[in-house]
Order: structure tokens, then C-alpha cells, then sequence
């Protein structure tokens, strides 16, 4: 191969082949072992010269295009952009990594401390996770569960024990799991009483909150003044989460009216007040059935709010170095969109 600095792939890594081939491409490039205006090897021969899919090497070639490192030619091939994105550096970035080291082993953690921090907060999940921490979510619907345990699941090396609100107090008295947990996280509805419920257990409480997604708030700040807005959602719960997060928001140019499930008349009712519906994909099609052409329809099906996502990361990595949340932890930690 033409290119300086070999490519290998670690099959055993938690960090994807895509991405482990994209950033050592950039590095290589950067570093000028590919020369601007150069060609690549075709996508064949990176394949069968790593040994990898060739369908991975492809989305690999345009993910390197998307952030401007190569550029295709129409009949000649992918070849080092001529104009590259501007970057630190690598001497700034060994200067950050090193200060990175230097802190953490300040704060006593270590080397897979650091590791396991980085890919939670940079969303990577390890194919097969070896000793993942065991974390208690409590909710009040099967639906509610099974949402917060899928987010937290794919960004978070943890497992997630699910259990409904009312058989909390039963799964605490038969003690079999407690000391299990390292952290218990709920929606901001069930704090108190999740708090209540674990004290003098020793367990930290996280509160997460499930907001829409950016893309729906810009929408909505853009509707004229007055716009009367409702939410609507498969599972009540649901529907109240939505509803808090965006009047978390505090955009001025809506009213808003309302939340309901979507099963029910009050979902008739609501529509027939609203000039805009946030709903889930599944109340889709009933929402748009009964509203017609007299209201908007946004689907939104929410996401973990990042902030909380890594307070909670750096919670799991922070402990005593046998794997145990630090004594200093406060016993609760309430997360909003304020401040």
C-alpha cells in the first residue's frame, strides 16, 4: 500500500472498525503520510488488504468526505482533499491528552477509568462489556422502562435493572439486589418518592429527564406568536414528560394547552383545541386521523438529555477503586434544563 503508516483493525476493540479506520485515515493525513491531491486505494484493496467488509470501508470513504479529508473524482477514484479542515495541531493534542492523564490520576482514577468515561460520553458502547455496572431504573409504565433502559443501555456501559414504581418497596425489603446497585435513576416525577424509598440504602439517586429533541423546539420557536400547542403520547407518563420539557423550554410565542395519552376522548378534545400537536410515532397516525388539516403534527419520540447522560457517566467512573460509588457522593443529584 502507498500509504505511510500502516492500518490495522482490532476485531477485540470496543470501538467500532468504522470509526477505528476513519480516525486513523485522518491521522495519516493529517500527519501527511497521504499527501493533498493524492489517490486511496480503492475501497477492494483497503478491504481485503484489513481483511474487512468492504460496505464498512465504503461508509468509511464518506465519512472522510462529510468532514472534508477526501474528495471523490468521477471516474478516477477518492482522492486527500486539497483544502483540509482546519485542526489542532498534534502537538496541542498530545499537550490536552497528557493534561487529561495528569488530572485524572490527580483525581485517583485510572487508565480504564478514564477509557470507560471517554466512550460513555462520546456514545461508543462496547460490543460485549465485562463487568458493566448494574444500575436500578425505576418507572411507573412498561413503556417508561423500556425507554430509559434502551437510551441508557446504548450510551452507557451499564445493565439496567428495570422495576415498576409499585414493586420497589417489595424488591427493597427482599434485599436479594440492592447492594447490587450503584446508582438508581428515575423521571423527575418519581425522585421523591424513589429517594424515600432507598434512604440510609447508601444508593446515590440520579433524576433524568427526557426532553424533545432540539430540531422540535427550533420548529416551534418558529410558529407565530400565539400558537396554541398540545402534546400527546402513547402512555400518559409519556405525555407529561413531553409536556415538562418543553415548557422547560420557555418559548414565548406558544400557548400551551395540554397533554393527554393517546387513547381516550380526551385526545378528541385536545386536537380540536390546538393548532400544533407533539406526538410520538405510534399516536401518529390516530393524532393526524382525528386532527385533519386543522392542526400540525410534529413527531418527537424524545432523547435522554446529554447533561444528564454525563453527570451520570462521571458518577460510574468516579468510585473507590474497587468499583464502588465514592462515599463523598451526594445521595441524591437533580438534574433541569435551568442554570
Amino acid at each position: 500500500m502507498a500509504i505511510g503508516v500502516p492500518l490495522h483493525v482490532d476485531a477485540h476493540s470496543p470501538i467500532t472498525i468504522r470509526r477505528q479506520l476513519t480516525a486513523q485515515l485522518k491521522h495519516i493525513i493529517e500527519a501527511g503520510g497521504l499527501p493533498e491531491g493524492e489517490a486511496l486505494p480503492s475501497i477492494r484493496e483497503l478491504a481485503g488488504f484489513l481483511g474487512v467488509n468492504p460496505n464498512t470501508v465504503a461508509r468509511v470513504i464518506e465519512d472522510l468526505k462529510r468532514s472534508g479529508y477526501v474528495e471523490t473524482r468521477r471516474g478516477a477514484g477518492v482522492f486527500v482533499a486539497r483544502d483540509l479542515p482546519a485542526r489542532p495541531s498534534p502537538t496541542l493534542r498530545a499537550a490536552f491528552l497528557k493534561d487529561v492523564v495528569i488530572r485524572a490520576a490527580a483525581l485517583g482514577m485510572t487508565a480504564d477509568d478514564v477509557a470507560v468515561g471517554v466512550l460513555s460520553l462520546a456514545g461508543v458502547r462496547p460490543a460485549a462489556i465485562q463487568g458493566a455496572v448494574e444500575i436500578l431504573l425505576v418507572e411507573c409504565s412498561p413503556p417508561e422502562l423500556d425507554f430509559f433502559a434502551r437510551e441508557l443501555e446504548a450510551h452507557l456501559p451499564v445493565r439496567v435493572d428495570k422495576v415498576r414504581l409499585v414493586e420497589l418497596a417489595a424488591a427493597v425489603r427482599r434485599r436479594k439486589r440492592v447492594g447490587r446497585w450503584k446508582v438508581a435513576v428515575t423521571s423527575f416525577f418519581h425522585l421523591p418518592e424513589l429517594e424515600r424509598l432507598l434512604k440510609g440504602k447508601g444508593i446515590p439517586v440520579l433524576a433524568l429527564l427526557a426532553e424533545v429533541h432540539l430540531e422540535t423546539l427550533q420548529r416551534l420557536a418558529q410558529l407565530p406568536k400565539g400558537t396554541r400547542v398540545g402534546v400527546v403520547s402513547g402512555e400518559r407518563e409519556t405525555a407529561h414528560n413531553l409536556e415538562h420539557s418543553i415548557a422547560n423550554a420557555g418559548l414565548p410565542n406558544i400557548v400551551f394547552v395540554g397533554s393527554c395519552p393517546a387513547a381516550g376522548a380526551a385526545l378528541g378534545r385536545l386536537v380540536r383545541r390546538v393548532d400544533v400537536v407533539v406526538c410520538s410515532t405510534p399516536a401518529g397516525e390516530r393524532v393526524r386521523r382525528l386532527a385533519g388539516p386543522a392542526a400540525e403534527v410534529i413527531i418527537d419520540d424524545r432523547a435522554l438529555d446529554r447533561r444528564a447522560m454525563e453527570t451520570l457517566a462521571a458518577l460510574l467512573v468516579r468510585d473507590n477503586g474497587d468499583g464502588t460509588p465514592a462515599a463523598s457522593l451526594p445521595t441524591s443529584r437533580r438534574l433541569s434544563r435551568q442554570g
